[in-house]
């Protein structure tokens, strides 16, 4: 796998939907329970890892190594210190990248560009695409975009790379839509209550 540095968008929303794929964020449970499970996310996101390329279906071994990486990713989005999360992002891509390198993209333009070892596996292609992704939006969109959900009842994460940074919910058409209806619940029931007459003594 290649990653240019500067097509962080798509590996930010990898890591974000990967970390939130854990037990204890989703109601319904672990989302990466099996190995067909971990094959529908990495198609649903677009991710095509060089060791699947003939339509095998990952490995025990790939779903525990990517079970370690969401506990990573999940560790470094919640950096306190985003000199931690440099650290830590750091460390995982020079685990399994090689790189920088200068190289012309499809337009002919020069872009930075890492790429995993020979020997990648599925979660070690993975590790490269969403911890350089985390270095890229810390260095060009700061640390203010590593977020917790606003959402009370979700334990959600999530990397903005929005144009504006206002994100503020891990998943926005479910978590931003919750509180939103049930914002609009407590104001007609309000209303409703306001406008009962009062009970006769």
């Amino acid at each position: 796998m290649q990653v240019d540095l500067i097509d962080y968008p798509h590996g930010a929303a990898v890591a974000t939907a990967l970390v939130n794929t854990a037990p204890q964020v989703q109601s319904g449970g672990e989302q990466l329970g099996d190995a067909a499970a971990l094959a529908r996310f990495l198609a649903d996101h677009q991710v095509s890892p060089r060791n699947l390329a003939d339509g095998e279906l990952p490995t025990a071994e790939d779903l525990a190594s990517v079970h370690a990486l969401r506990d990573a990713l999940r560790t470094l989005i919640t950096a306190a210190d985003p000199c931690e999360l440099a650290e830590r992002a750091g460390e995982l891509a020079v685990s399994v990248g090689i790189g920088p390198v200068l190289a012309p993209n499809g337009e002919g333009q020069w872009q930075w560009r890492v790429r995993t070892r020979p020997e990648a596996t599925l979660a070690d292609e993975l590790t490269l695409l969403t911890a350089t992704a985390a270095l890229s939006v810390l260095r060009t969109l700061g640390p203010d975009r590593f977020r917790g959900c606003a959402s009370p009842a979700c334990a959600g994460v999530f990397i903005d790379t929005s144009r504006g940074g206002r994100r503020r919910y891990c998943e926005p058409d479910t978590c931003g839509n919750r509180i939103n209806v049930a914002a609009y619940r407590a104001r007609r029931q309000a209303v409703d209550s306001a406008g009962r007459p009062s009970p006769q003594g």
